[in-house]
């Protein structure tokens, strides 16, 4: 899709399960399972939707995926199925050295798994020549996460980035023209989302705050979520302004709707699906 000079992709770096409680929250059951089915383990498939963004003559990747290092048990217990990220590149005539940038939302495994790979024994960079862009608060919450969300968690996917390689935002930030980054703080407290603006139109991916169209509704929080009544807020904060401004929404985990305009209607978010690509 082009917005004026701005040009970005969905690339889906393939699907992982996850427990339908856990990401539903206090939402009950039967209610979440009419908008999202689960198997028999009670996990809910969700897609793992990243971008592929060219603005500002830079190649720019929003999230990496769970990428194709993990072990076979986990990937037995997250349901992990590929193709991976890179793969989609490839289909836009693309290598993992010509990414100028690698925006990372948060650093959950399943949004920067594909920031590294196993070479002969050995964890390095996917992307070679990129700046790897992550708010600071975040990476350090990282390298000590709690007891509550160390599952998430996993060193190897952003520790072996070299100091030179990182870019650790403490505020908002425009990284490349049209292409800002937001601290909106809920589900970690430093997870960034991304906006995207070029020839009048804006699209904003909103990483975890809304991770598939079945979170729209305010209630509807991740019991993933560490701060659930600041997730709460920024919900009300920013589902009404994409509204408001005719913003494309871009979501992250949604299997069926990647992009879609939200309308109102009797008193519910719905979601009018876009295509992108």
């Amino acid at each position: 899709m082009k917005l004026g000079d701005l040009e970005f992709h969905v690339l889906v770096d393939g699907y992982v399960s996850l427990d339908g409680g856990a990401m539903f929250g206090v939402i009950p059951k039967v209610m979440w399972e009419k908008k999202i089915p689960c198997d028999g383990r009670n996990r809910i498939q969700l897609a793992m939707n990243c971008l592929l963004v060219h603005a500002g003559g830079k190649r720019i990747l929003v999230e990496t995926g769970i990428g194709a290092k993990m072990s076979a048990k986990l990937r037995d217990i997250y349901g992990v199925e590929g193709p991976f990220v890179n793969d989609r590149l490839k289909d836009h005539g693309l290598d993992p050295s010509e990414i100028d940038i690698v925006i990372n939302t948060h650093l959950h495994f399943d949004h920067c798994g594909g920031n590294t790979r196993v070479e002969k024994d050995k964890v390095v960079a996917v992307y070679p020549n990129a700046k790897y862009v992550v708010q600071r608060g975040e990476f350090e919450h990282a390298k000590h996460p709690t007891e509550r969300d160390r599952a998430s968690y996993m060193e190897e996917n952003y520790v072996p980035l070299s100091s030179a390689k990182l870019a650790l935002l403490e505020a908002d930030r425009a990284i490349a023209p049209g292409v800002e980054l937001i601290r909106i703080p809920g589900h970690t407290a430093n997870m960034q989302c991304v906006k995207l603006t070029g020839g009048g139109k804006t699209a904003f991916f909103l990483a975890d705050l809304v991770p598939t169209t079945a979170h729209l509704p305010l209630p509807w929080i991740m019991g993933f979520d560490l701060y659930p009544m600041t997730t709460l807020e920024n919900k009300k904060k920013w589902i009404p302004e994409l509204v408001k401004e005719g913003w494309i929404a871009l979501f992250c985990h949604d299997t069926k709707t990647q992009a879609a305009y939200i309308g109102e209607r009797d008193g519910r978010w719905e979601a009018e699906p876009v295509k992108v690509d």
